[in-house]
């Protein structure tokens, strides 16, 4: 009932995790890749090990979460020797997800992912809000077209990109013009809000310490601007471009959603962070009393059909 087809791949579900959660080390891929995930994805990696931001820099809200991690990661070696590692055990469809700090970092990082024997998905993170001083890629159009332009000269193999929320009918419509001119496998929508601010009212006091307390949200407070984002760009991509929701999934009923809006995978942070690899057994189960009550039997018969008012 849950399978979905993702580059000629079956996968058993739709649900990953989003990258930033429970997949830092080989330990915590290990149990996403025994979970009852369809896919996982890493850490989003640099060329080298970083160790993020001070903490305290991630804080569980009511309705959410409030971080500002930094990029903490081992390593693109790390990560990338992994994922090789699993592709020639011939297991499940492997996604590496990889950012830099500047333009030249990027073309040298995905230069020498293009070089290794990787033939899995990689995701090119133009969203991290998150590193003090470092704007996000992807709120700057002509970097981002110069910048892609640049890595489809050299790079051939899957190619996906994460992208930060937006929220002016212009900027979908400017960066879907842009993005269909490359031949990506798919685009995230969305990475956190960038700059929510949380305070714990008792010690009248922001509760993470990197800029100033300033930090992207996540969980129950993004649905709506993802389920945006995620309509906005399947009504504008090119139909071969695929869509992976990423924001506010705390039930099988926001899973379902995602998919309504064009999700073709649906990605999982927050609510992973809170309980665990055990979430997919739960959401998938809820996904499918849902699927049932409404009389489907696959994720094709819903998928992207959101209605509007006439």
């Amino acid at each position: 009932m849950l399978k979905t087809n993702f580059l000629g791949v079956e996968l058993a579900s739709p649900l990953m995790n989003a990258s930033g959660v429970h997949c830092m080390s080989i330990e915590e891929l290990e149990e996403l890749a025994n979970s009852q995930a369809g896919a996982f994805i890493t850490k989003t990696a640099t060329q080298l090990e970083r160790e993020g931001n001070s903490k305290p820099r991630y804080y569980d809200t009511k309705l959410g979460s409030i971080n500002s991690m930094g990029l903490p990661n081992k390593g693109l070696d790390y990560y990338l020797n992994y994922v090789i590692e699993r592709q020639q055990q011939g297991t499940q469809l492997q996604f590496l997800s990889v950012t830099e700090m500047s333009y030249e970092e990027n073309i040298n990082l995905l230069s020498k992912i293009q070089r290794s024997g990787y033939q899995g998905v990689t995701e090119f993170n133009l969203s991290c809000p998150n590193v003090p001083g470092k704007p996000q890629i992807a709120y700057d159009f002509e970097l981002t077209k110069k910048l892609l332009s640049e890595v489809f000269t050299f790079f051939t193999k899957p190619l996906g990109v994460k992208l930060p929320p937006y929220f002016d009918i212009a900027h979908f419509d400017e960066m879907a013009t842009i993005l269909n001119k490359f031949p990506l496998t798919y685009v995230n929508s969305v990475n956190s809000i960038g700059n929510g601010l949380c305070i714990n009212i008792d010690k009248e006091q922001v509760v993470i310490k990197p800029k100033g307390g300033f930090g992207g949200l996540g969980g129950e407070y993004i649905k709506p601007t993802a389920l945006a984002n995620v309509r906005a760009f399947r009504e504008r991509l090119n139909p071969n471009i695929k869509i992976i929701g990423t924001g506010g999934v705390i039930n099988g009923k926001d899973v379902f959603e995602h998919i309504l809006c064009g999700a073709d995978l649906v990605q999982v942070g927050t609510t992973l962070h809170k309980e665990g690899v055990d979430v997919f057994t739960r959401l998938n189960e809820e996904l499918k009393v849902i699927m049932k009550e409404k009389g489907y039997t696959s994720l094709e018969q819903f998928r992207g059909r959101l209605k509007i008012i006439e």
